[in-house]
């Protein structure tokens, strides 16, 4: 029996249940959601393990929530002194992680899960660009996926600088700096960032507010209309073939399935496998070696000792490294400013993807060997800068000499741009396959 079926028979079996349902149907349109956002919504047949990221993404979301909301009840946003010479805001962390029951877990889970999130929103974009999910007519649903990226990345941010140890104060230290490069505005900006001329309480506890309720809200709001967005104009698919071209005479895809029971049960396979993962990290390596929880964040903020070398968190190192790579002035404004413009245009000329790429294909399965190659570059460039960004300046990969790192980091850097603003060249010459009419699966 479909799931719309066992819905109707439950309104309809006079049983308490169905009572409810059609109580609230008649006060909110339940069934109706219900049938157009899953039990009716037909997804193609063909998705594979990569579509299994958008929907760990929610969960992930939804844990960091939870998890979050544990945390809020025990940690105080103070970044004073109290009796025995202890930052609060860093007292609070060690009273949740040694004295709440169970403290230690949901503190690593939700700093794990940080981790995890953008783990699984990268990968959850890289299949974007892999099956041009981006193309239309999924234009907007690509565009309100980078805004809710940007969103996660200004989240992170915040969020470091609550535990207030060394590399939360110092981390953003540096980033909130970076503002005062702009020209006429920098200097105000970077104040009314810190709410002070330093970082100090006034910075904790805005950045705590923003952290729990101004970020998270426009983020679900983000979410939410990336959903509508997506459901308003169907999946995209390994092929890159719109399923909605071939219908039966109900205006049933014929290469499509209802989401539900199929791909809610079948997303349960990757949501095991993800948190079978996820608990081994966060029982036996919630550190991840010092990219989840850095070594120097062990240690309460101090505003007298610089640490030897302040990065940001993995997971904006690769930005960070464009930010570094920017070292020539231009128009008489100094590098620094170019570096902050070269990291924020990382992220943003993301969202221009559906309009700069003019390749006939969508999918990788078709697209020709010139999108092939330069795609693997940008990965693998990607990856390097990622990299390099947690090494100190100057860093020699493997001791080598004349394997600068910073070098390779501008080189990385150019790459990064060239790759985007020659697609609409280079994606019109590309040589792709025929495309199918209808989806294709083993």
């Amino acid at each position: 029996m479909s799931s719309n079926s066992q819905y109707e028979k439950y309104k309809s079996d006079g049983s308490l249940l169905g009572a409810l349902l059609e109580w609230v149907d008649v006060r909110f349109p339940a069934t109706a959601l219900w049938r157009s956002q899953v039990g009716e919504y037909y997804a193609p047949k063909n998705f594979n393990f990569w579509y299994f990221f958008g929907s760990l993404a929610l969960m992930v979301l939804v844990m960091q929530i939870v998890t979050g909301i544990f945390l809020v009840m025990h940690y105080k946003p103070d970044g004073s002194l109290d009796a025995n010479g202890i930052r609060v805001a860093f007292a609070s962390i060690n009273y949740i992680m040694y004295d709440v029951p169970w403290g230690w877990l949901i503190r690593y889970m939700h700093s794990t899960g940080a981790s995890a999130f953008f783990i699984v929103v990268y990968l959850h974009m890289f299949r974007g660009i892999l099956y041009g999910s981006y193309r239309k007519p999924r234009e907007l649903v690509w565009v309100l996926g980078v805004l809710i990226f940007l969103c996660l990345m200004a989240e992170a941010f915040m969020g470091y600088l609550l535990p207030w140890g060394q590399m939360s104060f110092w981390g953003a230290q540096v980033i909130i700096n970076l503002f005062s490069a702009i020209p006429l505005v920098g200097e105000p900006l970077s104040v009314w960032i810190r709410g002070d001329v330093n970082i100090g309480d006034a910075t904790l506890n805005r950045f705590f507010s923003f952290h729990v309720i101004a970020v998270p809200l426009v983020l679900l709001g983000l979410v939410a209309a990336h959903l509508i967005a997506l459901h308003e104009v169907g999946s995209n698919n390994p092929d890159g073939v719109e399923i909605g071209k071939h219908t039966n005479e109900k205006g049933i895809p014929l290469d499509g399935i209802p989401f539900h029971p199929y791909y809610t049960v079948k997303d349960i396979v990757g949501v095991v496998v993800f948190l079978a993962l996820f608990s081994i990290v966060v029982f036996f390596v919630p550190e991840g070696g010092g990219y989840f929880l850095e070594y120097n964040n062990f240690f309460q903020a101090d505003p007298m000792k610089t640490p030897p070398h302040i990065a940001p968190v993995w997971y904006f190192t690769p930005f960070y490294s464009m930010l570094r790579a920017m070292v020539w002035n231009f128009f008489w404004v100094e590098a620094k400013f170019w570096g902050v413009v070269a990291m924020g245009a990382g992220v943003v000329i993301l969202a221009f993807l559906p309009w700069l790429d003019r390749a006939p294909a969508k999918s990788i399965r078709y697209r020709g060997p010139i999108f092939k190659t330069l795609l693997a570059i940008f990965v693998f460039g990607f990856l390097i800068l990622g990299f390099l960004g947690t090494k100190v300046p100057g860093y020699k990969i493997f001791g080598v000499s004349w394997l600068d790192g910073d070098i390779i980091a501008q080189i990385f850097t150019v790459y990064y741009f060239l790759f985007f603003l020659t697609m609409p060249l280079w994606s019109k010459i590309d040589k792709c396959k025929p495309v199918p009419e209808r989806v294709t699966w083993k």
